[in-house]
């Protein structure tokens, strides 16, 4: 169990002695990061999680879990950001991008509160119509208009159809420990609690409460989980880059984008990737996007989007370079069968695996992307299973932080983020925003 990193695919980009020019700078980083003496060191909670966590907690979210697979039907997971990416990125990762769909002993997990369509939220409602229904909801303030707002028509909806004795049993809060609108509410209500802990930022927390409780629904092994991170933050704690893959990407994309390489590119040949993908791209943005910096995070799912994308990243302007995720081992098998007629020409694919092709085409298109001079990066995944996962999980975990110290920003606050957030109540109407609303309005023309 290790994730490996092979970067011979950037050898033309990124020299090495490149690399032993910035080992200073990661060994500092790395004291930063382990002394606590950098930026946001109040939130390096995530550093020693996978052995540092409440266990009587961790024992409450099996058996609610075990709960809520025994008497529910759909469980909602109400969410934005890092409250529900991480989640569901683990869920389609090791269970399907089709699990609501597949014959299975857990119930149907759907994620809300991720948005403000009201479309959206009535098509959830109807798919819960005559079902038992469980809900999650996860904000560290409940204040959040998102989920706030999605928190507020579901609490309504139980209420109705089962009672509110009944929903009390039915709702389930991670929030903070003591404090904020949504713990109050709980604690009024009495619904069962879980934590958000104080020194773990949302992007960070797919492994406290705010992700193992629809993980653990979904029936995954949260104990391997936990012991793949272990694993991780065991092993990759040296600072030398010759021993440790995880600080060695950190070096290698700071060094691309040093070169004029703007753009992350994470690609994956497998669909069940595609949310491990959109929880990187918050990791990442969210961490380094700040004070002019930072990579942008993108991300693709070949062979998909080589229809699409493609000719971008062999012929486009030299903006980008690719970091691929490869899980080395296909969770299911298929074999391609010899045809008789041959109406499609791939008789000479007869007897090869599905998997046999795959790599094939990944083969083909690094040769092809970086003939285009276009650099990649490749990370092998030994196979989708939890133990991998919870290495990945705290791999990209760490290789942020480093990345954002050779940065120079805080990996660890977002900022921009609350921008939006004051135009929108100050248009809204909320209460002492008012000088603030028509100011925006005059701008909007209104």
């Amino acid at each position: 169990m290790a994730i490996t990193l092979d970067s011979h695919y950037a050898n033309g980009f990124v020299r090495e002695h490149e690399l032993a020019a910035l080992q200073p700078q990661i060994t500092t980083a790395h004291e930063m990061l382990h002394q606590g003496t950098g930026l946001g060191n109040d939130f390096l909670g995530w550093l020693t999680l996978p052995t540092d966590y409440d266990k009587e907690e961790f024992a409450r979210i099996k058996a609610a879990a075990a709960r809520i697979k025994d008497d529910t039907d759909v469980f909602i997971v109400i969410g934005i950001g890092g409250s529900y990416l991480g989640a569901r990125a683990a869920i389609e990762f090791l269970k399907s991008p089709l699990y609501n769909n597949k014959k299975k002993d857990t119930p149907d997990i759907y994620f809300a509160g991720n948005s403000i369509s009201s479309t959206a939220l009535a098509e959830l409602l109807e798919l819960c119509e005559g079902r038992r229904v469980s809900v999650n909801v996860i904000s560290k303030s409940g204040t959040t208009t998102e989920p706030a707002i999605a928190f507020r028509v579901f609490r309504d909806y139980l209420e109705k159809t089962v009672g509110a004795e009944e929903a009390k049993r039915r709702i389930y809060v991670t929030t903070d420990k003591a404090r904020g609108a949504l713990k109050g509410l709980a604690d009024e209500k009495g619904y069962e609690t879980f934590v958000v802990p104080d020194d773990v930022g949302g992007r960070f927390s797919v492994l406290t409460a705010v992700g193992l409780l629809p993980i653990a629904v979904a029936g995954c092994d949260l104990d391997a989980l936990m012991n793949g991170a272990a694993a991780a933050q065991r092993e990759l704690c040296d600072p030398n880059l010759e021993n440790n893959d995880c600080y060695r990407y950190a070096a290698l994309r700071n060094l691309l984008l040093r070169k004029g390489r703007a753009v992350e590119l994470m690609v994956s040949y497998e669909p069940c990737y595609a949310l491990m993908a959109e929880w990187w791209k918050q990791l990442y943005g969210e961490s380094e996007g700040k004070d002019g910096k930072g990579l942008f995070p993108a991300s693709v799912i070949f062979s998909t989007d080589l229809h699409s994308l493609g000719q971008f990243v062999q012929d486009g302007s030299n903006i980008l370079f690719e970091t691929v995720v490869m899980i080395d081992k296909a969770q299911r098998e298929m074999v391609i069968e010899h045809d008789p007629a041959n109406v499609d020409g791939l008789n000479f694919l007869a007897g090869k695996t599905m998997a046999d092709i795959n790599h094939s085409a990944f083969e083909g298109t690094i040769l092809a992307h970086t003939d285009g001079q276009t650099p990649n990066l490749v990370l092998h995944v030994p196979s989708a299973c939890e133990e991998e996962l919870g290495y990945l999980i705290y791999f990209f975990e760490k290789a942020c932080a480093i990345s954002g110290y050779l940065l120079g920003v805080n990996p660890f606050d977002q900022p921009g983020v609350e921008a939006y957030k004051k135009n929108m109540f100050a248009l809204l109407g909320k209460p002492g925003y008012e000088a603030e609303k028509a100011r925006l309005e005059q701008r909007l023309g209104r």
